[in-house]
């Protein structure tokens, strides 16, 4: 196993709690991981992107260039990092937010209106969660009960009255399918 994962967007999506989920389900499963943050001094609002690495072997360098998996949650961000994607990954993005500029055919492309979905299950603020689900379900990170359980245990005391909003961002993620009778990876 080896994900180099770069998740970007507006400061406020969650794209840093995102970042951090991922890297626990890494420790979880006794792989080597790093979290590496970065934002503008505007935070909420301004732009946000968080590197991870969850490898088998090593990690040298915390800082994700070149990405295998991308997780982009706003047009700006998707401008400056799709070309940043190895060839071969899994290209994730809000669809909600973003118009893709050009295409890539040597990337696996997952849209998703993560932040339609969250709007549409009462839970506007979490599209980042909508896409945690929805990467989980297309790439098998962690088993779904077991990432749930850890992003339950992620949320600060002082949320914990967002469990369930959680749970349901998750799970309409987890769900969504943008074509009846597509496989994800996991069910192929």
């Amino acid at each position: 196993m080896d994900y180099q994962i770069l998740i970007a967007g507006f400061g406020g999506q969650g794209i840093l709690f995102t970042g951090k989920i991922l890297a626990k389900a890494g420790l979880t499963q006794g792989k080597n991981v790093s979290w590496l943050p970065s934002y503008g001094p505007e935070m909420r609002g301004g732009t946000a992107n968080c590197s991870v690495c969850v490898s088998d072997s090593e990690i040298s360098n915390p800082m994700v260039l070149q990405p295998n998996i991308l997780i982009v949650m706003n047009q700006p961000s998707w401008s400056k990092f799709i070309c940043a994607a190895q060839p071969g990954a899994d290209v994730f993005w809000d669809s909600t937010l973003i118009a893709p500029e050009g295409t890539r055919t040597d990337v696996s492309l997952h849209p998703i209106p993560a932040t339609g979905i969250a709007r549409q299950n009462g839970v506007e603020r979490l599209g980042n969660v909508v896409m945690l689900g929805y990467l989980l379900h297309q790439i098998p990170i962690l088993e779904k009960d077991a990432f749930f359980s850890l992003l339950t245990d992620s949320i600060s005391e002082t949320k914990r009255h967002l469990v369930q909003a959680n749970r349901t961002a998750f799970e309409a993620g987890y769900a969504y399918s943008p074509h009846e009778g597509q496989k994800s990876r996991h069910d192929a």
